[in-house]
């Protein structure tokens, strides 16, 4: 039987520089993300595929990793997550338990060309804006999660993800 602290998750570091202009915001890396040590690891989750249709560069999902982290960052695009912890069997958002948040307003501080800050799902809009209630200065932007466990046709999701690219240029 496993137990609770066994099925406890940590985050990722975040992926970011002094130029990031738009900090996009998971809720907590999915047992795939987390395997691969790799955000949106999971082979259907639409994540590259969305952000490299963003920044006009529809070949990102075929990249490499470090490849793929390099060219948003160079698009001054960052990650991370709204939950630096939290026990969850699965990867669903719908099971995590006791999140321990991450810490954004420090992040964020650090981020001096900030415009907006995206939340990649309903969880990390919840979560994340509650985090951030205080903060101003940059957009906050709910899009729908780029999970194939939130199913939307992908043309769909992209419609809303192309909201990033004024913040960007």
């Amino acid at each position: 039987m496993t137990s609770s602290a066994d099925a406890r998750r940590r985050a990722f570091a975040p992926v970011v520089d002094e130029r990031t202009r738009v900090l996009i915001l998971g809720s907590l890396p999915g047992d795939a993300s987390l395997k691969a040590a790799q955000y949106y690891a999971h082979p259907q989750n639409g994540f590259w595929r969305l952000i490299g249709a963003v920044i006009a560069q529809p070949e990102l999902a075929a990249q490499p990793y470090e490849a793929r982290l390099e060219r948003v960052r160079a698009a001054r695009i960052g990650l991370w997550d709204v939950i630096a912890s939290a026990e969850r069997q699965g990867s669903l958002d719908a099971a995590i338990r006791n999140p321990e948040g991450a810490d954004l307003t420090a992040l964020m501080a650090r981020l001096p060309d900030l415009r907006a800050v995206a939340f990649n799902g309903g969880t990390a809009a919840r979560l994340g804006r509650r985090a951030l209630a205080g903060a101003s200065g940059v957009a906050l932007l709910d899009l729908p999660s780029s999970s194939a466990a939130h199913a939307r046709p992908f043309a769909e999701k992209l419609s809303r993800w192309t909201a990033l690219g004024p913040y960007l240029g």
